[in-house]
């Protein structure tokens, strides 16, 4: 089994930089080499400064590290995930976004969640703004740490609004399927599926509008599709840098699209997905 981390991005260099040293710090075990893994900057048109930033750290970086860009047309996060998606060669999709970091046994445990069958849905801690700017300027370190009083302080301390982010428990308990069917739990900020049931949907749907509902909606044509959902907290939690809420102009739209796709069981494929991109490969 291959894994393809795959990381969206939009001229936040200074938040990716965070991200790809918390991914450095990855430990693996002898199962699982970096061979196993590959990671993915799927970048939504950011300017020339992100780039640089990912060639700089293609120098010296443990896993092949891969920088997939498409031109600024504003917002079009579903079309840079699906393009990445078609540069990618793993077996096995993560998802997270540009501006959260993980915990050194992230992937690791990715690979221990996945499951056939099922779409893996990860939680993510929010950090206060505070704290995400004390990280910015380089004065924190350890920030995904995997202490469990470490996690305790930080919420204690209003750092993070989560108790126990760095408790870790069984990948296979049964409890992580008890909600195999609710398509609100998971956040789009990190999750992870099998390549084949991502193309079975034709992947994220682009004729989704701006910001919104665009995970969502994939969620639900993979529960249409016969994908169940599996519980990835206290395994491998993202946490994420506070920032702006982003415009959310088409959100309302687009919920009523969503909604209308929650009723009907036959949707299933994008309207405009992934297949384009694969077809231009072939």
């Amino acid at each position: 089994m291959k894994l393809s981390l795959i990381i969206s991005t939009y001229n936040r260099p200074d938040t990716l930089e965070l991200v790809l040293k918390s991914i450095q710090t990855q430990e693996l075990d002898e199962n699982i080499t970096a061979d196993h893994v590959e990671i993915l900057v799927a970048d939504d048109g950011s300017k020339e400064d992100t780039a640089q930033l990912v060639a700089k750290f293609q120098q010296n970086f443990p896993f092949r590290l891969i920088h997939v860009w498409h031109e600024d047309n504003g917002f079009r996060l579903a079309a840079i995930r699906n393009l990445a998606v078609s540069r990618s060669s793993g077996d096995y999709l993560v998802f997270i976004d540009g501006d959260c970091l993980v915990a050194k046994d992230f992937i690791l445990n990715q690979f221990r969640l996945a499951e056939a069958g099922y779409f893996v849905g990860g939680n993510r801690v929010l950090l206060s703004e505070k704290y995400t700017h004390k990280a910015l300027s380089g004065k924190l370190i350890n920030i995904a740490s995997n202490c469990v009083f470490k996690s305790i302080w930080d919420r204690i301390s209003g750092k993070t609004n989560k108790w126990l982010s760095a408790l870790r428990l069984d990948t296979n308990a049964a409890w992580r399927k008890k909600h195999a069917s609710n398509w609100r739990r998971p956040k789009g900020c990190n999750m992870a599926l099998w390549r084949k049931d991502y193309l079975t949907v034709n992947g994220f749907d682009e004729s989704f509008s701006g910001w919104g509902h665009e995970d969502a909606d994939f969620l639900v044509r993979l529960l249409h599709a016969g994908i169940k959902i599996k519980d990835g907290r206290f395994a491998a939690p993202v946490y994420h840098l506070w920032h702006k809420m982003n415009d959310r102009a088409n959100e309302g739209e687009n919920k009523a699209r969503l909604m209308a796709r929650v009723n009907d069981l036959g949707i299933i494929e994008a309207v405009d997905g992934v297949r384009k991109y694969l077809n231009k490969s072939l």
